[in-house]
């Protein structure tokens, strides 16, 4: 999935769930308003793949960016693209949202 020159870091959903609890991740869900609507990370940043602007993600402010979605590949996309766009993004929750709740994770409704 990656190039020569990007990778992306595959984070188990206890990894990423105690990296938010840590203040250490920010979570950044590309997946689409009608998806994010129906089912959500409790804490994530919406920034939609198909409008994908890397320049619209928030300010970490010191956090470590990891993209999660449903099945854990439109965050590689995301990922790839941001690097592609010179950030150090390359992290992402392998599994989505699928294996966070597979993990026993809480999500929640309306986005």
């Amino acid at each position: 999935m990656a190039d020569q020159n990007h990778s992306v870091e595959d984070l188990t959903p206890a990894d990423v769930a105690n990296g938010i609890a840590e203040g250490k991740y920010l979570l950044v869900d590309v997946r689409e308003p009608n998806e994010v609507a129906a089912e959500a990370y409790p804490d994530a940043e919406i920034v939609p793949l198909s409008s994908f602007d890397p320049a619209s993600i928030p300010d970490p402010k010191g956090k470590q960016v990891v993209f999660a979605c449903r099945s854990g590949k439109r965050s590689v996309t995301a990922s790839l693209a941001a690097q592609a766009a010179g950030l150090p993004y390359d992290k992402h929750l392998a599994g989505g949202i699928i294996g966070w709740k597979a993990a026993g994770l809480p999500t929640k409704t309306g986005g």
